[in-house]
C-alpha cells in the first residue's frame, strides 16, 4: 500500500531527528504524527503538547490527552492567549502567521528547555491549496512537518489512523474558531464561546460536519449540502434558529454552497 511506504518513510525521517516535540492539536494529523513518533523513536524521546487558548475547544483538548495516553507519550497541556495580542484579536489577512508564530515560538522554548531536537507538526500535501499564512512562521522557526516533507495527503493519514486504530481517524476536519469571523471583524472571548456553542448545537441535531461563520448579528451556517434537508425540517429547524438566536444572533442563514473549508478565504483568493 502506498500510504504505508509513506508512513516508513515519515518514521525514517523522526528517527533521524532523535527526539521531537509533537504539536498536538487532538486532530487526526498530529494524533497520527505522535503515533509514528512514539513507535520510531520510543516514547522517551517524544514530548506531545497541546497549547490551549480562547479559540481551542474542551473537546480538542480531551482529544488529545486520549490519543496521548492511547500512543503512551508524555502529554503537557500549556495555556496561551491569543487575543493579548493585537494582530491576532484585531483579525487582519496574516491574523493565521501571528497565532502560529505565538503559539509555535512557547513551543520551541519548551523544547529548548527539554532537550529537544525537533518540533514538528501535522501539516500534510493536502493542505497546499488553501490560503495558510501560518505556514511561514513555521518556516521562520524551523518547526518540521514530516507529512508535507513525504507526500503524504489527507486520505493517506486518514487510512493509516484507521489501520493503526486511532480513535479518531474519521473525525470531520477542524480549525481554530477564529477562523469562522471574517478578516477585519475582531475577535473576542465572548463571540468564540458563542461560535463554538453554536456548533455545538448543530452538531447535536445529527450533522457530521459544520461551521459557524460569525457576522456580526448574522450567523451563517456551512453544513454539507446533502444534510442541509436535515435543518429544514420544522422541529429541528425551530430548536436550531432558537437555539442560535438565545446565543445572541439576530439572523440565523443557511448557506446554499454548503460547508467548505476556508469559506472565509475567498475574499482574498478571488
Amino acid at each position: 500500500m502506498e500510504s504505508t511506504a509513506k508512513a516508513a518513510k515519515v518514521q525514517k525521517l523522526l528517527a533521524e531527528f532523535g527526539s521531537v516535540l509533537v504539536a498536538l492539536s487532538g486532530g487526526v494529523d498530529s494524533s497520527l504524527l505522535l503515533k509514528l513518533a512514539v513507535d520510531a523513536l520510543g516514547p522517551s524521546r517524544v514530548l506531545a503538547v497541546t497549547a490551549r487558548s480562547e479559540s481551542t475547544t474542551a473537546e480538542e483538548i480531551e482529544m488529545a490527552a486520549c490519543v496521548a495516553g492511547i500512543c503512551g507519550a508524555a502529554h503537557r497541556v500549556v495555556s496561551v492567549s491569543d487575543l493579548e495580542i493585537p494582530e491576532i484579536a484585531a483579525n487582519p489577512p496574516d491574523r493565521c502567521y501571528h497565532c502560529q508564530r505565538n503559539r509555535f515560538r512557547l513551543l520551541c522554548n519548551i523544547a529548548e528547555n527539554e532537550g529537544i531536537n525537533i518540533v514538528v507538526d501535522g501539516s500534510n500535501q493536502s493542505d497546499q491549496g488553501d490560503y495558510r499564512p501560518g505556514r511561514r512562521a513555521l518556516t521562520e522557526l524551523a518547526v518540521r512537518s514530516p507529512f508535507k516533507e513525504c507526500g503524504l495527503t489527507k486520505d493517506d493519514i486518514r487510512q493509516l489512523s484507521r489501520a493503526l486504530g486511532l480513535p479518531n481517524w474519521n473525525r470531520p476536519a477542524n480549525a481554530c474558531l477564529a477562523s469562522r469571523f471574517p478578516y477585519g471583524t475582531p475577535i473576542t472571548a465572548a463571540d468564540l464561546s458563542r461560535v463554538a456553542d453554536g456548533e455545538k448545537l448543530i452538531l447535536s441535531l445529527g450533522l457530521t460536519q459544520c461551521r459557524l461563520r460569525h457576522h456580526g448579528a448574522i450567523a451563517r451556517i456551512e453544513v454539507p449540502l446533502k444534510e442541509c434537508p436535515v435543518l429544514l425540517e420544522p422541529g429541528i429547524n425551530k430548536k436550531l434558529v432558537d437555539g442560535i438566536k438565545q446565543l445572541g444572533y439576530t439572523y440565523v442563514t443557511l448557506d446554499l454552497q454548503g460547508y467548505r473549508t476556508g469559506s472565509l478565504n475567498e475574499v482574498i483568493t478571488a
